[in-house]
This record gives structure tokens, sequence and C-alpha cells, in this order.
């Protein structure tokens, strides 16, 4: 197998907080299969989150992947470094009436949201308060200095992209390929209109995560995505933007989470036991590793 054809699997961490079990699970899947595909194996910093991104947190990854016996190819990317290419992005679905700016408040977003509408992460679905407005308001908001979000205005490019799905002779509704083990695959509905107009570039900072996400895999060639199972319902979304974007679509696999004591998935919020600590405790990496994938 040609180094163009090999499958591509990345491990792409924020630097917002320490590791912990649920990471290690997803970096060892990817790294295991990719060795055992004879592919390919990447680390990528997801570091658009200015606000919240510490370099400490970079370098602490780096350490902790390494010293479970981890190797990936150089260079690592580091998203913080591609925004003018998202923001190339965005700018050709504005170009095609795909994106609008929305110049509301939180506040104003939750006051105007219909409480019974959420969207898969069970937050209510935005109300369309900036979608249809005049653009003498939009002059007038840009004029007073307003932040905008840029939201993706999902019926129009639901039309846009079963059009496209037409031209270009491929099946609509919208599918992806997901694998519960490399070579046993299945297709899977996406209902992208379920999320309702997402953010495509935030207020502060030209992107968000499922912009990127997009771009950056179709960039490095990654032909399966291994991910936890709370981004699947945003796996509905990315295969809309790869549509819309002529990007190509991996094949996808969402493992079981691993559930803390009070049942709830570990994150770095919550502030779970993380990798650092189960080092310095004297836990050592095949014993990490054993606890990560265990049950799956």
């Amino acid at each position: 197998m040609s180094a163009a054809s090999s499958p591509v699997f990345r491990f792409a961490p924020s630097p917002t907080g320490a590791l912990h079990l649920g990471h290690v699970r997803s970096a060892v899947l990817n790294a295991t299969w990719a060795k055992r595909l004879g592919g390919r194996f990447l680390l990528r910093i997801e570091d658009i989150d200015t606000t919240r991104l510490r370099e400490d947190h970079v370098a602490a990854i780096l350490d902790d992947l390494a010293w479970l016996g981890l190797r990936w190819e150089e260079p690592v990317w580091r998203q913080s470094t591609r925004m003018a290419i998202y923001e190339a992005a965005w700018m050709r679905l504005e170009r095609h009436r795909l994106v609008y700016p929305c110049f509301a408040s939180r506040t104003e977003i939750a006051a105007a949201a219909d409480p019974s509408r959420l969207d898969p992460d069970g937050a209510p679905l935005y109300p369309g308060l900036w979608r249809d407005r005049p653009e003498a308001d939009v002059m007038a908001a840009r004029r007073a200095g307003l932040p905008a979000a840029l939201r993706l205005d999902m019926a129009r490019a639901l039309q846009v992209a079963a059009d496209l799905q037409r031209h270009r002779g491929a099946p609509w509704p919208l599918t992806y390929a997901t694998f519960h083990a490399p070579g046993v695959e299945r297709e899977v509905a996406a209902d992208p209109a379920r999320w309702g107009d997402i953010i495509v570039a935030r207020k502060e900072t030209p992107t968000s995560y499922h912009l990127s996400v997009v771009i950056d895999d179709a960039a490095q060639d990654v032909t399966h995505v291994v991910r936890g199972q709370d981004l699947e319902a945003a796996t509905d979304v990315h295969r809309l933007l790869q549509v819309l974007l002529g990007l190509p679509a991996p094949r996808y696999h969402h493992h079981a989470l691993i559930l803390g004591p009070d049942g709830r998935k570990l994150s770095k919020s919550a502030g779970s036991e993380s990798l650092a600590i189960l080092r310095a405790a004297g836990v050592t990496p095949a014993e990490v590793i054993c606890r990560a994938m265990a049950g799956l």
C-alpha cells in the first residue's frame, strides 16, 4: 500500500486542560488501528479557543502521550496557525449566501429561544434572530462595532447541498460511513437540520470546531476519524460542511465514553482525574492503557 493510499488516523485534543482516561482511549484506539492497518497516526492540537489556551497544557499533552509510548508523525499541526485558511472557507460559504452575521448576545438568544426545541447537545435551538434581518440593520450593527458570530443558514444550506449531491451523482439524503472495526462498515443517516443554524465562526475567533475540524481532516488526508460518542451527533453537521465545501468524507467510529463515579462522562471542566495525577501516583503506562481500554 502506498503512502498516498495508506489509512490515516489522528488524535486531536484541545489544550484547555489535562488529559484523562477518555483521551487515552481515543489516542490508543487511533494509534493501534493505524499500526494494524499499516497506516499513519497524526497528532493535531486543536487550539482555536484562544481564551482558554495554555501552552503548558500543550507541553503536557505531548509529554503524556510520549510517556504512554505513542509515536506520531511530525510536524504536529496546531489549528491556531491556520486561522486564515478557516476564514477563507467561511468566506466561500458567505459568497453563496449560506452564512449570515448574528450580533445577538447570549442573553438575547436565551430569552428568544423556545426551551422545548433542543439540539442534540440539549441546548435550545437558535431562534433565528438575525437570519433575515434587513441589510440596514446589519450595517448599523457593524458601524456600532458590535461583535458578530457567523451562523449557517441551515435551511438554505440543505437546499444547496441537495443540489450539489444531485449534480455530483451522489446520494441524498446525506449519510456517512461508520465502522465498528476497520473494514466492518455501515451507512448511517445524517440529519444536520436538528442542529439549527450552527456557528461557523465565533465572535472571538474566525472559526468554530465544526468548520476547522472538517477542513483539517481533509487537508491531512484523514481517512478514519475515531472519537467519543459525545461527538457522534456532530458528524451530521460535518457531513453537511464537507458537501458544501467539496471535501472528502472520512469513515467514523464513535467509541463508548468512560464514565466517572457520578455516571457522567470524564471531562476537563469537571476536574476528572488527570493522567498527570495517575503518573504521580506511580501508575504505569501499561496500567493506564489497560484502565482506558477496559470494557471495549
